[in-house]
C-alpha cells in the first residue's frame, strides 16, 4: 500500500473501531446498569421475604409457646435483635462490609425481639460475576469489531487500490507518451536552429510531434475538463473522416502506412468535435499497432463506419476489456489506455454501437454501427 492507501486504511479502521467502541461501551453500561438493578431488587425482595418469614415464625412460636429455630439457608445469615440492643440499629436496607443487610421490625417485639437482621454476600458475588461477564463480552466484541473493521477496510479499499494502481500506471504511460513528442520537438527545433535554413524533414517531425501532443490534449480534455453543453448539429461524417485522415497523413507517411478510403456521404446529428475525436482515436490506434508498409482501410456507408488494419491484432480473450478505462491491449506500442474508452463513451452518448473483430498477427476491424 502507498501512503494514501495506508492513511485511508488506518483512518477507516480507527474511525470504525472508535465508533464501535463507544457503542459497545454504551451498550455494556446500559446492560450492566439494568442487570445490577435487577440483582439489587432480587436481593432486597429475597431478604425481605426471609425477614418476614422469620418474623412470622417468631410470632407463631411466641403465641404457641414452641421453641424457635433460626432457619438454615445457604448464603444468608440471621440475627435477632432484642429490645435492649435495638437502639444501636436502625431498620432499613443497606450495604455493610460488602454484604447486603436488611433490618426488619417484623417480629413486633414478640419474644422480646425488636428487629430481625438478615444479611447475605450473594449480591457482591453476583455483581462481581456480572462485571466479569460484561467486561469479557465487551472485550470479545471489540476484538470481533477490530477483525471486521480490518476485513471490511481491505474489502472496501480494494477497488480504491485497483484504481490507484490504474491511475499510477496511467500517469506513467502519459508521461512516457508526452515525453516522446516533446523530445522530438526539442531535437527538431535544435537541428533547425543549427541549420538556419528551411528543412522539410525537420518541419515534418515538428508537425507530427505537435499533432501527437494535440491528440493527447484532446483526449485528456474529454476525460477531465467540464465543457459547456453544446447542441449537436447535422454533420457530414465523410468530411470528418477525410479531415482526420489528412491530419494523420504525415504520421502515416513517415511510418510507411498506406491509407485506403471508401467513403459515402453520411449525415449524422452529433457534435463535430466528438466525431473527430471518435475517428481520430480509432485511426490513431490503427496506426500505432500497424507495422510499416501495411494498409489501413476506412469504409463509410449509411449503416456503419469501419476501420480495418493489418496490425498485431488483439487476443480474443481481451476483446471485452479493451474498452475499459486505462486498459491497453498491448504493451508493444505506446498509449495510455483511454482511446477506446473515449470511443465507447461517444458511441453510447449518440446511441451508436461498436463492434470489434480481431485476430492475433493478422489485424483488427472496428465497426461503428449507426443504428
Amino acid at each position: 500500500m502507498n501512503e494514501l492507501e495506508k492513511r485511508s486504511f488506518y483512518s477507516f479502521v480507527a474511525l470504525y473501531i472508535t465508533s464501535s467502541l463507544l457503542f459497545i461501551l454504551l451498550l455494556g453500561y446500559w446492560y450492566y446498569s439494568a442487570q445490577k438493578s435487577a440483582i439489587e431488587n432480587e436481593t432486597y425482595y429475597k431478604l425481605e421475604h426471609l425477614a418476614d418469614k422469620l418474623g412470622a415464625d417468631i410470632i407463631n412460636a411466641h403465641m404457641k409457646g414452641t421453641p424457635l429455630e433460626l432457619p438454615q439457608k445457604p448464603g444468608f445469615t440471621y440475627k435477632l435483635i432484642t429490645t435492649k440492643e435495638a437502639e444501636k440499629y436502625i431498620p432499613g436496607y443497606y450495604e455493610r462490609e460488602g454484604k447486603k443487610v436488611l433490618i426488619s421490625p417484623s417480629p413486633q417485639e414478640h419474644m422480646n425481639v425488636k428487629y430481625v437482621l438478615v444479611e447475605t454476600k450473594s449480591y457482591a458475588k453476583k455483581l462481581e460475576h456480572l462485571q466479569h461477564l460484561v467486561l469479557s463480552v465487551m472485550f470479545v466484541s471489540l476484538v470481533l469489531v477490530a477483525l471486521i473493521a480490518f476485513v471490511l477496510s481491505r474489502f472496501f479499499l480494494k477497488p480504491l487500490h485497483n484504481r490507484m494502481v490504474q491511475i499510477e500506471n496511467f500517469i506513467q504511460d502519459i508521461s512516457h507518451e508526452l515525453n516522446t513528442p516533446i523530445t522530438a520537438l526539442k531535437m527538431s527545433a535544435s537541428r533547425a536552429i543549427k541549420k538556419e535554413r528551411y528543412d522539410k524533414k525537420i518541419l515534418t517531425n515538428i508537425s507530427i510531434s505537435t499533432k501527437q501532443l494535440e491528440s493527447i490534449y484532446k483526449s485528456l480534455t474529454f476525460l477531465n475538463f467540464k465543457q459547456e453543453q453544446e447542441e449537436p448539429g447535422t454533420i457530414n461524417f465523410k468530411t470528418v473522416v477525410t479531415n482526420v485522415v489528412e491530419y494523420y497523413k504525415e504520421l502515416t507517411k513517415a511510418k510507411g502506412i498506406h491509407i485506403q478510403v471508401q467513403l459515402e456521404d453520411v449525415s449524422l446529428v452529433m457534435l463535430e468535435s466528438r466525431a473527430e475525436l471518435l475517428v481520430s482515436n480509432l485511426l490513431s490506434n490503427a496506426v500505432k499497432y500497424s507495422m510499416p508498409e501495411t494498409t489501413i482501410t476506412l469504409r463509410l456507408t449509411q449503416e456503419y463506419f469501419c476501420i480495418c488494419d493489418e496490425g498485431i491484432g488483439i487476443d480474443e480473450q481481451k476483446l471485452q476489456e479493451i474498452f475499459e478505462m486505462y486498459q491497453r491491449e498491448s504493451q508493444i506500442a505506446g498509449g495510455f489506455g483511454v482511446g477506446l474508452s473515449i470511443v465507447k463513451q461517444i458511441c453510447n452518448s449518440y446511441g451508436m454501437h461498436i463492434k470489434v473483430e480481431s485476430k492475433l498477427d493478422t489485424g483488427s476491424r472496428f465497426f461503428i454501427l449507426f443504428n
